[in-house]
């Protein structure tokens, strides 16, 4: 578990029982009201991209990813 202060690009996250790569954020504090972090994420399988809005300090599950390849014969 990260809070969404510890967002970096290319970190994966799974939310809601689906992987997401962080494109891009943004840590905004307003004058008014409480801090929040805009990202962009895009989805591992499909490449659908979104964008979604975490209150500040929102813990967020981090997946391990591994990427491997193969010879095919």
């Amino acid at each position: 578990m990260a809070t969404t202060n510890d967002l970096k690009n290319g970190m994966t996250l799974d939310l809601e029982g689906q992987l997401w790569n962080v494109v891009e954020f943004q840590h905004v504090k307003p004058g008014k009201g409480p801090a929040f972090v805009r990202t962009k994420l895009k989805h591992v399988l499909s490449g659908k991209v979104v964008e979604k809005t975490f209150n500040a300090g929102v813990k967020v599950e981090v997946a391990r990813s591994e990427e491997h390849t193969s010879e095919l014969q």
